[in-house]
């Protein structure tokens, strides 16, 4: 006799505690919903964005309530079907007697049973569909490229917008249909319509034609999956080749083993209803249907495959693949917009630094000597003003036209940096309501320092500037970039929220220094922008409490009036990123004076991952190098197969309104979003803000990584890959990290004028050669423009790496750089530059030296390399003459002869007193040194260039009266240091 444990039951106590328990936490999850979802609707308000927020609620909330509702009507109504169809009269057995007691503890509470399997599987459900939204959105306001892909002609948006929401859709008819499967199985296993044991029929016809059913329909779900798959296998990778898309393999024998497969699921889903209802009436011949599928597949799908690659291609994959690899080449360069590519072979055939390149007007005067991820600790120290206040980690370059000439500037905002804040400032008053904003935008050219090696810092409106009179001059005009808000209450340095506006007519908030002096009283300035949330009632403040879970917002009150607003998401980047989530945020934001405002441009991408034959990339591994992490964000590591920069962004330093300018008007992924989100792109750009955009980084990197094998369009030339390039490893920072590119003003080869451009340097793969220079910059229209400057394959230029080396090697340099490293100081160097100018390659680096007594950044060196001659001087003129001296045989003024101060026998009374001039500079500044006296190195440094400029009129004058001493040069400062630079 079989005994029967009763399942024990829960007390009427213990229900209700536990009902509470559920409840509170159910109000408490809803009630965070609620408070978080509406302190968002404010915050959409306040950017005029509401659109946004509306769009994605209703979506989520919708695809939340259709698919958790479906997946629950589905899963509790094939239930409760199943135990509707339960037998009447159970055959008694020992297997019915032990699922007795189970049967009387479940069926008076079925109903509830029910109902919670199936609320927990539609919410499960509706969660997971409320993630797909923005599949959802592209999927319903899907465009055509105008594009067929290669193999169906299918236009390429079908991939993009439509297959991965109808692969999603395949995934949940396969989950609900095998859930439902399983529920039903226990169903009638429970109620004793499927028996494992006893005599008769072990399933009832009920139940076998519920369950044939459940299984034809999934057989059904695979037939149509394999219909889709042949869709898919563009997107798949061909291992033969390394490319992504389908290869000669997936074609000739996948893509038909799919075909046959799906064939063969519709026969077998027919199989399944037809022969275990009406033929056999069991469920042998549908078990041995499904085992048919399976063989298929494996044989089919798997086992024929494998032996077309082995035996036809991979024996001869240059026949067999070519037409795929050129598919996939074709692809790649449209989706990564690399497709209309300019340039061409560069002949550098230039290999000694002559009079053609000191006379160069359009590069060699633009070169940039600031490198903006070295100089922030110097802007930071002598533009600081209060100790709070902070640069970043990284500067920006941006371009300015001053008298008509372009050059670059590196520029950068003052922000309040409440990390710097002293302990007697870290209240929260203080840094919530007090400490509120930085001040100020700065700006210096980037070809030029002061005599000391400080930037040349400008301020104000700069068509004013007295640099014509001179260039070099160090000067810092009054008020030259015109500004009319300098506060800036948005950055990426302000993090905490602030609470701003009127305090019954005083002013709370520290603005900045008084003008009158170190004691003069600090000013106060109180917020009047239209950025923020109103938090002047106390059901406002006590909802943001709530959401940032900080009772300060009730207990402060003294901080709070009718005019209060709240200033939260201050960093440009995760502002845009919140208005605007469909699209992809460069990691490099820069401010801007547009019509006297400081603005944030921020370069947007769309993205997608399901281009088909498009070489897939990584985007965190693509767009990383040695500078990101330090001043430049991180993308997240996601693949894509498909780019554009198609939005510019603007966030304003002092409201935070967000504007966003539809940059690429054929972009089908932006107009599919813009149509998702009711038309908040806007389309007409203001000339002055268009004048400071520039190619965007992120997007660059992307496609250098890209062009380093994609640059080769011939099939078989690919599958050599022998001639792929690589971005070189950054030669002046440690850890092997790509060297970044470059901001410049050049002249390149296919340009006309000088160009603000991004340039970066590629090397051959495996070796250190220089193969080629990428740059990209906006032509005279507006419209984007890439070129490769492809150097001759059979030569050997040197790379960044080997051009470092030979430059620090140099016994000249070596020395001198020896100079700055020491026990008191030491160096860092800057960007090395790649430029093609007077038919050859220059390379230029600036050197910085940080010494114990000014612990910032200054330049000291500048080194220079043409050919195979390397340079230095303190300033980019200096070292070109000295290389240029070097490659001819003769000394430059400070490289070595006579005596300080002895007869240099020119011949020339004005040359000997400026040789006599130069060596006493010379020693000055070698004392100095040694002294580690910087005022007295400044001073030496002025005197160095005054000589050096006295020596040159003389020179010129000698040479036009006929003098002996015009065609010498003579060697002055044999005891003088070797070279200005340290």
């Amino acid at each position: 006799m079989t005994m029967r444990t009763p399942l024990p039951m829960v007390g009427r106590r213990a229900r209700r505690i536990l009902a509470v328990i559920v409840a509170l936490i159910v109000l408490l999850a809803a009630g965070s919903w609620v408070v978080s979802t509406w302190t968002d609707w404010l915050w959409f308000r306040e950017v005029s964005y509401t659109s946004v927020f509306a769009t994605n609620l209703r979506t989520r909330l919708a695809l939340f309530a259709v698919f958790g509702a479906g997946a629950a009507v589905w899963l509790g109504g094939n239930i409760l079907l199943a135990y509707r169809l339960r037998p009447r009269v159970r055959p008694r057995s020992p297997e019915q007697q032990n699922l007795d007691r189970y049967r009387a503890a479940v069926t008076p509470r079925i109903r509830l049973i029910v109902a919670a399997v199936a609320i927990v599987t539609g919410l499960i459900t509706g969660l997971s569909a409320r993630g797909v939204s923005a599949q959802w959105l592209l999927f319903s306001n899907a465009q055509r490229f105008g594009v067929g892909d290669p193999q169906f002609g299918t236009d390429i948006g079908f991939y993009v917008f439509k297959y991965p929401f109808y692969r999603y859709l395949i995934g949940v008819g396969f989950t609900l249909v095998f859930l439902a499967l399983v529920a039903v199985l226990l169903t009638h296993w429970l109620y004793g319509g499927v028996r494992l044991s006893g005599r008769g029929d072990r399933i009832t016809h009920a139940a076998r034609l519920h369950l044939s059913i459940l299984v034809a329909l999934f057989v059904v779900l695979k037939a149509v999956a394999y219909f889709l798959d042949q869709r898919g296998l563009l997107l798949g990778h061909t291992s033969t080749t390394g490319t992504d898309g389908a290869g000669y393999t997936a074609i000739n024998a996948l893509l038909p083993a799919k075909q046959i497969l799906a064939w063969i699921a519709l026969v077998v889903a027919v199989a399944v209803l037809v022969f275990s209802n009406a033929v056999a009436r069991n469920l042998i011949w549908p078990g041995v249907s499904l085992a048919l599928l399976a063989i298929a597949a494996v044989t089919v799908g798997g086992i024929y495959p494998g032996m077309v690659s082995t035996f036809t291609v991979k024996p001869n994959i240059p026949a067999k693949e070519g037409k795929y690899i050129q598919r996939s080449i074709t692809a790649t360069r449209a989706a990564y917009g690399i497709q209309d590519i300019g340039g061409g072979v560069y002949p550098a055939s230039n290999t000694t630094p002559d009079a053609k390149l000191a006379a160069d007007s359009n590069t060699v005067p633009n070169v940039r000597l600031l490198d903006p991820a070295k100089v922030p600790a110097t802007f930071t120290q002598l533009q600081q003003v209060r100790g709070f206040y902070d640069f970043g980690d990284k500067l920006n370059v941006d371009r300015y036209t001053v008298g008509g000439r372009t050059q670059d500037y590196v520029v950068g905002v003052r922000q309040l940096d409440s990390s710097r804040l002293s302990g007697a400032q870290r209240t929260w008053q203080n840094r919530h309501a007090v400490f509120t904003h930085g001040y100020g935008f700065v700006a210096a050219p980037a070809d030029t320092t002061c005599a000391d090696g400080q930037p040349s810092f400008v301020s104000g409106s700069l068509g004013d500037t007295k640099r014509a009179a001179k260039q070099g001059d160090c000067y810092s005009g009054p008020s030259k970039l015109h500004v009319e808000q300098p506060r800036i209450y948005y950055s990426d340095k302000l993090t905490d929220f602030a609470i701003v506006g009127k305090d019954g007519g005083a002013d709370r908030e520290y603005d900045r220094p008084g003008g009158g002096g170190a004691n003069a009283p600090e000013l106060q300035n109180t917020y009047h922008g239209s950025g923020g949330v109103p938090v002047g009632s106390y059901g406002r403040r006590l909802l943001y409490a709530l959401d940032f879970h900080d009772s300060n917002f009730l207990l402060a009150s003294d901080y709070f009036n009718a005019d209060s607003k709240l200033l939260y998401v201050r960093d440009p980047r995760a502002r845009v990123e919140k208005v605007a989530p469909f699209l992809t945020v460069d990691g490099d934001p820069y401010p801007a004076v547009v019509n006297g405002r400081v603005q944030w441009i921020l370069d947007c991408y769309t993205t997608s991952s399901t281009y088909p034959y498009s070489q897939r990339t990584d985007l965190q591994s693509a767009t990383s190098d040695s500078q990101t992490g330090s001043g430049t964000a991180e993308q997240d590591r996601r693949s894509i197969n498909y780019i554009r920069n198609s939005v510019k962004a603007t966030v304003d330093a002092y409201t935070g309104k967000v504007t966003l300018y539809q940059f690429d008007r054929t972009d089908p992924v932006l107009k599919a979003w813009n149509a998702a989100y009711g038309g908040i792109l806007k389309t007409d750009i203001p000339k002055d803000l268009a004048a400071h955009f520039r190619y965007p980084e992120d997007l660059f990197k992307v496609q250098r990584d890209t062009l380093n094998r994609y640059h080769i369009t011939d099939p078989q030339a690919f599958n050599k890959q022998d001639n792929l390039w690589e971005t070189p490893k950054d030669p002046t920072r440690s850890g092997g990290h790509k060297q970044p590119p470059y901001y410049v003003v050049a002249q390149f080869p296919e340009q006309q004028q000088p160009t603000f451009q991004l340039t970066a340097a590629l090397t051959s793969h495996n070796r250190n050669n220089l193969a080629a220079i990428l740059s990209a910059y906006y032509d005279a229209s507006g419209r984007p423009k890439l070129a490769v400057t492809e150097l001759p394959g059979n030569s050997n230029f040197l790379g960044p790496n080997q051009v470092q080396s030979k430059m620090q090697n140099q016994e000249g340099i070596q020395n001198n750089l020896a100079l700055g490293d020491s026990k008191t100081s030491s160096l860092d160097y800057g960007n090395l530059l790649t430029l093609p100018v007077a038919d050859g390659l220059l390379y230029v680096e600036p050197v910085y030296i940080k010494g114990k007594n000014v612990p910032y950044p200054l330049l000291k060196t500048v080194l220079v390399g043409y050919g195979s001659q390397v340079g230095y001087g303190p300033d980019l003129k200096s070292a070109i003459a000295n290389m240029t001296a070097s490659s001819t045989g003769t000394a430059p003024p400070g490289d070595g002869g006579s005596d300080a101060g002895g007869d240099t026998g020119t011949g020339s009374p004005d040359l000997d007193a400026a040789v006599r001039a130069i060596d006493k500079a010379l020693a000055d500044l070698s004392a100095a040194r040694k002294a580690d006296d910087y005022t007295a190195e400044g001073k030496a440094l002025a005197e160095l260039k005054k000589a050096t400029k006295q020596y040159e009129d003389a020179k010129k004058a000698a040479k036009a009266t006929g003098s002996p001493g015009a065609s010498a040069t003579p060697s002055p400062g044999a005891k003088a240091t070797p070279s200005p630079g340290r």
